[in-house]
């Protein structure tokens, strides 16, 4: 068998060539592995809610019930009809989804790590009263939701009013003050731990997409009355 020699020259310039190659696909396969995995990465980005996120868009919820409240308070101030089935529906929400389960998460989980830290005392003690005003004012609007008499309606009006004038604030104060505070008190370890245990929470007492359901029944809600759509909303000259 004959062998051909390969000149120096030519052997050095195929195994600069090779190497090249070699470097080229070693870089390039990372790159690939990490393109791979950027849309699972981000589909969990986009899963994750932090706590004071999760706490601030049930607030959304809570606001969007307080507008039916204000639609109640309208109708019952101008001898309007509406269903008592949705004022007893509104009540059910804030009292099963906003006092027995986002109420709970701050006092459980929030208010005691500001009372340790020794920051926003105050603010937390009035909230807290708040909280069990408002489960009392719940208590009451229910009691009074089939309300048919004027005396009753006029009884009914005033709990509700009550009721939005003190949880506007109450709600307010806390996404601008309590909650942006969290982060000075706690580690970020624990404050993303803070928002696993809620959405354990969450899942737990209203199974899986807990507050989408809410949203979808605070809709059906907001469609009966006929305050659904936004642009009615909007000022006209």
């Amino acid at each position: 068998m004959v062998r051909m020699k390969i000149p120096d020259e030519e052997r050095r310039l195929f195994v600069k060539r090779a190497g090249a190659a070699l470097v080229g696909a070693a870089l390039y396969a990372p790159s690939l592995a990490a393109q791979s995995a950027a849309p699972a990465s981000k589909e969990k980005a986009a899963e994750e809610v932090s706590p004071t996120e999760d706490l601030m868009r049930e607030h959304g919820l809570l606001n969007r019930i307080l507008l039916i409240y204000d639609e109640i308070e309208r109708r019952i101030d101008t001898r309007k009809d509406y269903d008592p089935k949705i004022v007893s529906a509104s009540a059910n929400i804030i009292r099963k989804f906003i006092e027995e389960y986002h109420e709970k998460l701050e006092e459980n989980y929030l208010f005691p790590r500001f009372i340790k830290a020794g920051r926003l005392n105050d603010l937390v003690q009035i909230l807290l009263i708040q909280h069990a005003a408002g489960r009392d004012v719940t208590a009451r609007i229910l009691h009074l939701a089939e309300a048919r008499t004027p005396p009753q309606r006029t009884r009914l009006r005033d709990e509700i009013h009550s009721f939005v004038r003190m949880y506007r604030p109450h709600e307010a104060r806390e996404d601008t003050v309590l909650f942006p505070e969290l982060h000075h008190i706690v580690s970020q370890h624990e404050f993303d731990s803070l928002g696993e245990e809620f959405e354990n929470q969450e899942r737990k007492l209203f199974g899986t997409d807990g507050f989408e359901k809410m949203v979808s029944q605070v809709e059906g809600l907001e469609k009966q009355l006929g305050i659904f759509d936004l642009a009615k909303f909007t000022p006209t000259s």
